[in-house]
């Protein structure tokens, strides 16, 4: 495919990016900043400026594309991952129309421009529990993409606009547009910090133990580029396990006591629940943090 990704060069895209090629596709990443990476096209321009994304999405790639003479060709993808990345980074409200009007602009330029098929990063944020003034509990664990989403902080927020707005522009064009409520990332360097959570596990809380390999979420990616025909879809982007060495069902009895289970806790499954994107997409985990760390 030739795929226009937004963000490329942040803690996540730097990853898939390169497992994007690696799966023989072209990938073109629109960036304040450029992904220095081998075989990645650059293009520098700010997401929140709708004239720029209609025009990157109407843009060569580079110099080969001019020689069949045949004019621009067009995008099969957009992966949308750019933004401000968290709270206390931005002010507030610059947080919120970043995020929003950023992913506003390049869902209107993409599925207007015909693109069929769009992937956006959401976050596991919308559920109300990372970024609490205080404790705040989900609605219940697992935490499955049924549940509600009621975040109190500008990020969360922006990102459960943004899936409505995604939504939205998937009624309008008809085209496949699935949102990845991506869990914390984790960089292949960072399996140093796992010793410290498996000391003290409440560390983990706010994340509702989750993590996702940075590989691992390029799998995720590729995988929804490759599924056709959901409409929207929602997706839990987490690995198979918690980042605890802990049984489930002790972690929740310890710091999500009453919150009610969805069903009965086994072994170490995760309580950010990625059984969706194994069912639908067929996720296999590759690069569990045992494979790093001794638990």
């Amino acid at each position: 495919m030739r795929i226009l990704f937004t963000g490329g060069s942040g803690k996540a895209g730097r990853h898939v990016v390169p497992y994007l090629l690696e799966q023989g596709h072209r990938v073109v990443n629109v960036d304040l900043t450029p992904l220095d990476h081998p075989g990645v096209d650059n293009l520098t321009a700010d997401i929140t400026d709708s004239g720029q994304m209609f025009n990157v999405l109407t843009s060569y790639a580079d110099f080969d594309e001019l020689e069949p003479g045949t004019g621009v060709p067009g995008f099969d993808a957009v992966v949308h991952f750019a933004a401000v990345p968290r709270i206390l980074i931005r002010p507030d409200n610059e947080t919120f129309r970043i995020n929003t009007v950023g992913t506003y602009n390049v869902l209107e330029a993409a599925t207007k421009l015909g693109v069929r098929k769009i992937v956006i990063a959401s976050s596991e944020t919308t559920y109300g529990v990372c970024f609490a003034d205080g404790r705040a509990d989900p609605p219940a664990l697992p935490v499955t993409e049924d549940l509600d989403t009621n975040p109190m902080d500008s990020y969360g927020l922006s990102k459960v606009v943004n899936e409505k707005t995604a939504r939205a522009f998937q009624a309008r064009s008809g085209a496949d547009i699935y949102a990845l409520r991506i869990g914390n990332v984790i960089e292949p360097d960072e399996y140093d910090m796992f010793p410290r959570f498996f000391a003290d596990p409440g560390l983990r809380r706010r994340n509702i133990f989750c993590y996702i390999d940075a590989r691992d979420l390029g799998q995720i990616t590729d995988l929804c580029l490759k599924t056709d025909g959901l409409g929207f879809e929602v997706f839990n982007a987490g690995n198979d396990n918690n980042s605890a060495n802990v049984p489930a069902a002790e972690l929740a009895e310890r710091f999500f006591p009453g919150v009610p289970l969805q069903h009965p806790l086994e072994g170490e499954e995760a309580l950010y629940s990625n059984e969706k994107i194994r069912r639908v997409l067929g996720f296999r985990e590759q690069h569990n943090w045992r494979n790093y760390v001794d638990g």
